[in-house]
């Protein structure tokens, strides 16, 4: 496992919900990362996010990490959910806040 790999590893395993993202929740840099910090502000879920601008091997890393080609993307105790729009689905669909829900 790369130096990335287990970096990014540690960070999802040592927070309850973790947002890879381009900028930051006051600053998103992309339309998708700003829907997706939209979506957990919406829900007041408390989330710890990765400025994936900042760190070009964890921009690269990530996509790797779960073998998903874009950014945003959301993990949630440990399991990798997905990028905005399947945010956005499960979202609609009263799903994403069950995943919060479950303590």
């Amino acid at each position: 496992m790369s130096d990335a790999q287990s970096r990014i590893a540690e960070i999802v395993q040592s927070n309850p919900v973790v947002l890879f993202m381009k900028g930051t929740p006051l600053f998103p840099q992309c339309g998708f990362s700003s829907r997706a910090v939209a979506i957990l502000d919406h829900l007041n879920v408390t989330y710890e996010s990765v400025d994936v601008l900042q760190d070009l091997e964890i921009r690269s890393g990530i996509k790797e990490f779960s073998e998903w080609p874009t950014i945003p993307q959301l993990y949630v105790k440990g399991e990798f959910v997905g990028g905005s729009d399947i945010m956005m689905e499960m979202f609609e669909a009263g799903e994403l806040q069950g995943l919060f829900a479950e303590g």
